[in-house]
């Protein structure tokens, strides 16, 4: 096994880049979601959230609100998620136009849109669904429905009926997706597939998470039977119909809808280790098992959840646990190598199989390295909606990086985020203010980490203070003020710890 180690750091250098890039075996474009309902958070708050998982853009910005001139068009576009920054169209095209509404709603503008002035959030996954069903040629991609339900909606129960409308109308191009949609009062999750090559509209249906539950979408669809209560459960008219023209339902058998338009990912299954491990995580009393065919939608968790446990369920890479899929790279009986991390890339894992076959399994952590960002949105009916919304970001792995807090009346956001860091290595742009740090530690993550992980516990401490000492009339200027100081202090803290992690290495270690 001291072969291996050797092995790890002669390679692990050149594979940074690779690392950086995103050239991970598996399900790189996959992501994660997890809910929390009012009554099941400890403050009251309704949380939901979004790992971005795959090569998107970190570039964002926040979108004004607007007043539209009578009969004015609203375009709608594809290709958005992997430019430079806001000013840059080479790869954005045209789909449509649809009417413009008098007056839309400021926005934060992320990759796939999640939280406007109103305290209405969103987050996201994928889960695929039969190709057959799929229309590229169709008007929306499922960042765009997010866009519009943020400009117009204030309510998640409005935003949901208002995609489920714009998609059955003017069609829906995308794979299946699940949109977590919350507002300070419910949290709903949304899942939306299309409904056959070259027919435009969609299939789509929409559960309203208990108030005292929490849920998770991790690429597999959740919902199970249609239900008959429209206050807690919404469906397009053809849910039943597109099943049976396309031989997915029989007509006959039980009809659960994660059945019917299974995911390519679900192998027969509601759910992945990530959905099982989230919930079981926070309900540990129900006994759920990895050998059940069906998790139970959501659970009410043992004891009420707090922010900072949905920050620690995003790190979660397994670590200790019976899913750990680097336990057995040791450098003896005893100890496990120092150069051993959760987030190895493909060809790493490769490597090291080919000198031990088996060493060491894919295992699809909840943090991946390949994360362009991430989003914790927090919604508070008891504030009013400039602080009562705040989205705490994370860009890079979620696993290692600092969480930002952007509020609901945020007009602007510091410098570092106006430009993306996917395409070119630049240390003016935020995302390589945090990354460098977080890969370099990686190459000797078991020695690395219980420092690291301090510093990501002090940071977020102090942000979450900052924020809590908020005055509940703060302005637009305020609250842009916080947000820059605590990236400023965020990347002043990974800033040395570069330095000290360049000093280990440069040492010989």
């Amino acid at each position: 096994m001291k072969k291996i180690g050797i092995l790890i750091l002669a390679l692990a250098l050149p594979l940074v880049q690779l690392w950086a890039q995103g050239e991970i075996e598996g399900e790189q474009l996959s992501c994660t979601s997890i809910i929390v309902g009012r009554e099941a958070s400890v403050d009251g708050s309704v949380i939901t959230s979004h790992t971005c998982d795959g090569n998107y853009r970190t570039w964002l910005s926040v979108e004004p609100a607007r007043e539209h001139p009578r009969k004015a068009k609203r375009q709608v576009y594809k290709n958005t998620m992997h430019s430079t920054c806001r000013e840059d169209s080479s790869e954005i095209r045209l789909a449509g136009s649809i009417p413009e509404v008098k007056h839309t709603y400021a926005y934060l503008n992320t990759a796939y849109p999640c939280l406007n002035e109103k305290q209405l959030g969103i987050g996201e996954t994928t889960w695929g669904g039969p190709d057959t069903l799929k229309n590229p040629d169709s008007m929306f991609l499922i960042e765009e429905l997010e866009r519009l339900a943020l400009e117009r909606c204030s309510s998640a129960r409005e935003a949901v009926l208002l995609m489920g409308s714009l998609a059955e109308k003017y069609g829906y191009a995308d794979s299946g997706e699940c949109l977590t949609v919350a507002d300070p009062k419910e949290v709903w999750f949304f899942e939306i597939i299309g409904c056959g090559k070259g027919k435009k509209g969609a299939v789509w249906v929409a559960k309203r998470l208990p108030d005292d539950h929490v849920g998770v979408s991790a690429n597999v669809p959740r919902i199970g039977e249609l239900e008959d209560d429209p206050n807690n459960f919404l469906c397009s008219k053809n849910v039943k119909k597109v099943a049976l023209e396309y031989g997915l339902w029989d007509g006959k058998s039980e009809f659960k809808f994660w059945k019917v338009y299974k995911a390519e990912y679900a192998r027969g299954k509601n759910f992945r280790e990530r959905d099982w491990f989230i919930l079981n995580s926070l309900a540990p009393s129900l006994g759920l098992s990895q050998d059940m065919d069906e998790l139970p939608f959501s659970v009410k968790p043992d004891k009420k959840v707090e922010l900072k446990d949905i920050f620690a369920l995003l790190r979660s890479n397994y670590e200790g646990t019976e899913l750990d899929a680097i336990k057995d790279l040791k450098i003896s009986d005893e100890e496990i190598s120092p150069l051993a991390n959760p987030w190895l890339t493909g060809t790493m894992r490769k490597t090291l199989n080919y000198i031990k076959p088996d060493l060491i399994p894919f295992q699809r952590t909840v943090s991946v390295a390949w994360c362009s960002y991430s989003t914790v949105i927090q919604l508070r009916s008891w504030l009013p909606d400039a602080v009562g919304g705040v989205c705490y970001l994370a860009l890079d792995n979620p696993g290692q990086s600092p969480r930002i807090p952007i509020f609901c009346a945020n007009s602007t956001l510091p410098a570092p985020y106006r430009r993306c860091g996917q395409k070119e290595y630049d240390p003016q742009v935020a995302l390589w203010q945090f990354r460098k740090a977080n890969k370099l530690a990686t190459l000797a993550w078991q020695k690395t980490k219980g420092e690291f992980m301090t510093m990501v516990g002090e940071q977020e401490k102090a942000m979450l203070e900052a924020v809590a000492a908020l005055p509940l009339d703060a302005d637009s200027q305020m609250l842009d003020s916080l947000t820059e100081t605590c990236h400023n202090e965020a990347v002043k803290l990974w800033s040395d710890m570069e330095a000290r992690l360049w000093l280990m290495f440069g040492m010989g270690f």
